[in-house]
């Protein structure tokens, strides 16, 4: 399978104009010597050889990073966009453009120096690079439940080619604490792959398990709180808005300010109005 991985290419390849764009980015980033990762399509093709749609390229790079790969970029005669303060930064050309990732969009999934530890040597569009580990591609991916994307799929089958080589007790730190999303994740791997559950480790699951049971039958928190924001930034909006709960997002319960989650919430999509 490694060789079949390697030699087959994502789906819909980035037409000539594009490709040159793609290719001289990631020249200007070697050349900077400031890290960077190849995630998003790239990677997942790279792991698991699904092919899939590549409607950008996704760079990811450590907040403290995001200024030297500014400069480095507008010396190459690019600008880049700080498009989301909290989480994501762009740079376009000729209608296209790249994302410069250094968080996710419910800020949970930070850019840190692990990401880089336990990063895989590759190659995109001919180039050397790194991709991002198998285990922070989970991780990150674990909280996209909107109405029009839902990467379970993705995680699935990150786990199915994955299983045996991942570390297992640094995935389950990460979703610390939010372990309930990776016994969904886990739970649906079972129910997708019956023959293959075992491919998760028992004693990950027996955990989990146990942790359900306990909370289960321990007191619920007193706040009223919905954690639902950091799945998705459109469907629980009433309840924090019309309903009161405090939203998990919001510092302290979360990583974001005020400000990044207004600037995250007005740029939700907007059915055409006829």
């Amino acid at each position: 399978m490694e060789s079949a991985i390697s030699q087959s290419r994502p789906g819909d390849e980035p037409g000539a104009d594009t490709a040159v764009f793609y290719r001289h980015v990631l020249e200007t980033l070697n050349a900077s010597t400031v890290p960077f990762l190849v995630g998003g399509a790239y990677a997942l093709h790279r792991y698991t050889g699904v092919n899939r749609h590549t409607r950008d390229l996704d760079i990811f790079i450590r907040r403290s990073d995001l200024a030297a790969v500014s400069a480095a970029l507008r010396q190459a005669g690019y600008d880049t966009e700080l498009t989301f303060p909290h989480w994501l930064a762009k740079v376009r050309a000729n209608g296209v453009y790249i994302d410069l990732i250094f968080s996710s969009g419910n800020a949970i999934a930070e850019v840190d120096d692990a990401w880089f530890e336990h990063a895989s040597d590759d190659e995109v569009l001919g180039l050397p690079t790194r991709i991002c580990p198998a285990e922070e591609m989970i991780w990150s991916k674990a909280f996209i439940m909107e109405r029009e994307r839902f990467d379970g799929a993705d995680i699935l089958h990150l786990l199915r080619a994955r299983a045996d080589q991942l570390d297992w007790q640094r995935l389950f730190r990460r979703f610390e604490p939010h372990w309930r999303i990776l016994l969904v994740h886990l739970t649906l791997f079972g129910f997708v792959y019956p023959a293959q559950r075992a491919l998760v480790p028992a004693a990950i699951m027996d955990e989990l398990i146990e942790r359900l049971r306990r909370e289960t039958h321990s007191a619920a928190p007193q706040h009223a709180i919905c954690l639902g924001t950091l799945l998705s930034r459109e469907q629980y909006l009433n309840d924090v808005g019309q309903d009161g709960l405090r939203d998990g997002r919001a510092t302290p319960l979360g990583n974001m300010s005020e400000r990044d989650i207004a600037i995250w919430t007005e740029a939700i999509p907007r059915p055409n109005s006829h």
